[in-house]
């Protein structure tokens, strides 16, 4: 995969980039990034981006022509036809689901806006308006990094078990059963007997009734856009029936 980012900031990347999973997949060359100053496209003589917005307001607007240039340089260089996102706080809310079907693209770019805004025109240009939540930050660098993190480690080998991605928190549509690692017994804090019993059967079906439990109490609102299985409706009864009695 390859991704763009244009940004003011680019130094704000170097971190995140280096480090950790990103980092790793990049030298592994499962993913090639670049991120480019889109300052350096502006035509202006003092590399100007930002303009006074027609009809007044306050604060300032990213201009269309250092964005558009930037993005006829990016997709030239690249030869492909990239999808386009444009980090914007009005933007659709960023989940798994949108981190999956991104992982699937050859080809990402990320505008980082700054400022008080975009020229309406840029939108134009862009296949996805997209906002981390609801909320505002000073820039889309934040938001970008967090999108590219979510949909890079879904790639094919860039985890060491692809089984990892797959069984995560919301990739299921549940959040992950608790899990626990060694010692069995610490200072009287036991791990379930169940995952220590070598019963792999009973063991599986305590991961999915403690996912459901998990998703039960913090976030219920999952449940609502789920098919449950027969199993999964059944073991979701015992656990309202166990949570009641609490």
């Amino acid at each position: 995969m390859r991704i763009d980012v244009l940004t003011l900031f680019p130094k704000m990347f170097e971190g995140p980039l280096t480090e950790s999973i990103l980092g790793k997949a990049i030298t592994k060359e499962l993913l090639e990034v670049h991120v480019r100053n889109f300052r350096e496209f502006s035509t202006n003589k003092h590399q100007q981006v930002d303009d006074y917005p027609y009809g007044g307001g306050a604060g300032m607007l990213l201009k269309v022509q250092p964005i558009h240039d930037a993005l006829t340089f990016i997709e030239e260089d690249a030869q492909t036809k990239p999808r386009v996102i444009l980090l914007d706080p009005a933007g659709k809310r960023f989940n798994q689901e949108m981190a999956e079907e991104f992982s699937k693209e050859d080809h990402l770019v990320f505008i980082c806006g700054h400022y008080e805004g975009y020229d309406e025109r840029i939108r134009s240009l862009v296949t996805d308006e997209v906002s981390l939540g609801d909320y505002v930050l000073t820039g889309g660098e934040l938001g970008a990094m967090v999108m590219i993190d979510a949909t890079v480690r879904l790639l094919p080998e860039v985890l060491g078990n692809d089984e990892s991605a797959k069984t995560d928190s919301h990739s299921t549509g549940l959040l992950e059963h608790p899990q626990y690692t060694r010692p069995a017994n610490y200072e009287g804090m036991e791990v379930p007997h169940v995952l220590t019993n070598g019963n792999h059967k009973l063991i599986e079906e305590w991961q999915l009734k403690e996912s459901l439990r998990r998703t039960y109490l913090r976030r219920p609102d999952m449940l609502e856009s789920i098919e449950l299985t027969k199993e999964m409706e059944r073991l979701l009864e015992e656990v309202k029936k166990e949570e009641k009695s609490i």
